[in-house]
């Protein structure tokens, strides 16, 4: 196969859509953001390296169930720059404007890595707009953040030190799985490095990598959420073993654990297909106890 075409089979395609009104959530920011489907809202948030498109192939399935909500963090993509970097609370209170713009009663949080601190953060202030979380590949520890904390300096002094595409080859092999490095070979990390290069500028990255050091990091505040929540872990992940997802979710008042064999730290890249089953169940459990 030619280097462009086996570049183009890992490929996301990131383009924005055309004459897609912004969400106006606070005093100064209008969101992008992109709405598939209908019933039941599912709104992802994105971990500082990720954009709105690129959620399409991760949630194509759930699309056909539910009402799928993805957009630009302020300062990211297509969305509102500020001269300063928002804040926990500030992001929170986007994510809130964002479901009144939408006229979204409540809505289940699809979060990965650093953006389930944002989702914890949301159903702790705002209970009332969550119906469930979905955490893929949590930032959150059983008994802490410490060693996510540390991960995430290192990313960014790589980033700080040389440029994105050393601080991707840092990343690669520990946040993408064993099996997915043998299978992607080559071809896969030259194209999903495309992907990661066109998302995010440095600054983009400096100011999120800096934010995710942030932030309350007690696992004491996961026992106040009562909404029901699925922690979607690959047993490949490089930040949490399997009996520390375990641990982690008993936290929860209403938490659970699934394990997808062979995946990394963000598991739906491993098993698109998969993941979303998982959170079709979660989600139509969830439902039928309401």
């Amino acid at each position: 196969m030619p280097a462009d075409e086996a570049h183009d089979e890992y490929h996301h395609d990131l383009s924005y859509r055309e004459g897609v009104p912004p969400v106006r959530t606070r005093q100064g920011v209008e969101l992008y953001c992109e709405s598939t489907g209908e019933g039941i809202a599912i709104t992802t948030l994105n971990n500082f390296f990720f954009s709105a498109p690129f959620w399409r192939d991760y949630t194509d399935e759930l699309a056909r169930h539910y009402r799928v909500v993805s957009y630009d963090l302020c300062n990211h993509g297509r969305s509102t720059r500020l001269p300063q970097e928002p804040t926990w609370q500030e992001h929170t209170a986007d994510v809130i404007g964002l479901l009144d713009g939408l006229e979204i009663d409540s809505t289940y949080l699809l979060a990965s890595s650093a953006s389930t601190q944002l989702a914890r953060d949301v159903a702790l202030a705002h209970p009332d707009r969550v119906r469930g979380l979905v955490l893929a590949g949590p930032v959150l520890g059983p008994q802490g953040m410490r060693r996510h904390r540390g991960l995430q300096r290192a990313w960014l002094r790589t980033l700080n030190d040389h440029d994105i595409p050393t601080l991707f080859s840092h990343m690669y092999p520990e946040f993408i799985s064993t099996q997915m490095n043998e299978e992607y070979g080559a071809a896969g990390y030259l194209g999903l490095r495309e992907s990661f290069l066109a998302m995010s500028t440095p600054e983009e990255l400096n100011n999120g990598l800096t934010l995710a050091q942030k932030g309350d990091s007690s696992p004491e505040l996961l026992t106040r959420i009562q909404a029901p929540t699925l922690i979607a872990l690959g047993d490949d992940d490089i930040l949490l073993s399997p009996t520390a997802g375990h641990e982690l979710a008993a936290l929860f008042p209403n938490g659970r654990c699934e394990i997808m064999p062979k995946a990394g730290h963000v598991p739906f890249l491993d098993d698109p297909a998969g993941f979303q089953e998982l959170v079709r169940k979660f989600i139509d459990e969830a439902e039928a106890h309401v």
